[in-house]
């Protein structure tokens, strides 16, 4: 294939608004090493991250120079964009050529970089660049290829949400024997959990928005309660086994009087609010387990790839924005009116 020198990409200058976001139609296409890949973007999803990442939200200080995924200061200009779906146009000397003209996923946490282990993980589009350009590197191994007849749209809305679904519910050890609770429900991780939980035998109950009902009733659901519900008088104390949060906020401590004895938390977001009252009498007295679920254990990528095209899960995707239209795709998502993923796409 006869590569460009350029391509079209979106820069994040710094932490900030939207005004920190560039879009610029000559940036140097990447130049890959020995064991890594060069991908042609098709494709790819906006997540809570980018926003997070660009507004300085990790920052546990005032100095949001540390607001990364990892809690180290971004490099900057930076190309965001965790969810990626396209094809390899080029290989380093140690890669096998045949790679080239894979339809590929990129595995968003990423554990090498060149094919060397890192010694923390990376985000992809936050520790390296991402995405948001019409082409992007990673290491071999992180390129996944993919075989399915989903389109490519359909499958960039895969690649963060459902792997930080199945790597929570993989922490969380849920199996058919599971009543598992999932706020957030409506979002992407949240109604790709509810997907891949029921995948996996267990019961699933939802709490959404009371607008958004029917959608996640489609999902399979056993039950869907409204945001504004007491838990413990929607579902009763200790009934639940599970509970997949990635809300937090001041109700938070309502999960663990419905989590039954022995029960698991696992939780990956905070979007209602970072900071929690916790009794630990609660938790030591119930035996409960907590789950901070961020790097991608080594199974969850490769399990999420068969899934995929087994048909055990399908893509939702809300609604799709060109490349140059990210700044309107990013205040659509957080409009939170959407019920799956919002997707760019750049054919």
């Amino acid at each position: 294939m006869n590569i460009k020198n350029s391509m079209k990409a979106v820069l994040l200058n710094g932490h900030g608004d939207y005004d920190k976001l560039e879009i610029v139609n000559n940036y140097p296409i990447p130049k890959i090493k020995e064991n890594e890949v060069l991908v042609e973007v098709k494709a790819t999803g906006i997540n809570n991250t980018d926003i997070n990442t660009r507004i300085g939200w990790y920052s546990k200080s005032e100095n949001i120079d540390d607001a990364s995924w990892a809690g180290e200061s971004l490099k900057f200009p930076r190309i965001q964009g965790a969810d990626v779906c396209g094809v390899i146009v080029d290989v380093g000397k140690n890669i096998d050529k045949n790679r080239i003209g894979q339809r590929v996923l990129i595995e968003p946490s990423l554990q090498k970089l060149n094919g060397k282990q890192l010694e923390n993980p990376w985000y992809f589009g936050s520790e390296c660049d991402g995405g948001f350009a019409q082409f992007t590197k990673v290491s071999s191994e992180h390129a996944f290829e993919i075989n399915s007849d989903y389109s490519n749209i359909e499958l960039a809305s895969f690649p963060c949400s459902y792997s930080t679904s199945e790597n929570l519910l993989t922490r969380a050890n849920v199996t058919k024997d599971d009543t598992v609770l999932v706020s957030g429900a409506s979002g992407g991780v949240g109604s790709a959990t509810i997907q891949l939980a029921i995948a996996r035998g267990a019961k699933v109950i939802a709490i959404s928005s009371s607008s958004k009902f029917e959608d996640i009733k489609k999902l399979g659901v056993a039950k869907v309660i409204s945001r504004g519900d007491d838990l413990v008088e929607a579902l009763g104390e200790n009934s639940v086994s599970v509970v997949i949060d990635l809300v937090a906020g001041k109700s938070w401590p309502k999960f663990l009087e419905v989590l039954k004895p022995k029960g698991r938390y696992a939780v990956s977001g905070a979007i209602a609010g970072p900071i929690v009252e916790l009794d630990i009498r609660t938790l030591y007295l119930k035996d409960l387990s907590f789950f901070g679920c961020t790097i991608i254990e080594p199974e969850v990528f490769p399990n999420l790839i068969k899934r995929i095209e087994n048909k055990d899960i399908k893509p939702l995707v809300a609604k799709t924005f060109k490349l140059d239209e990210i700044i309107q795709a990013q205040k659509e998502f957080l409009t939170k009116q959407h019920v799956g993923k919002i997707v760019l796409d750049l054919i």
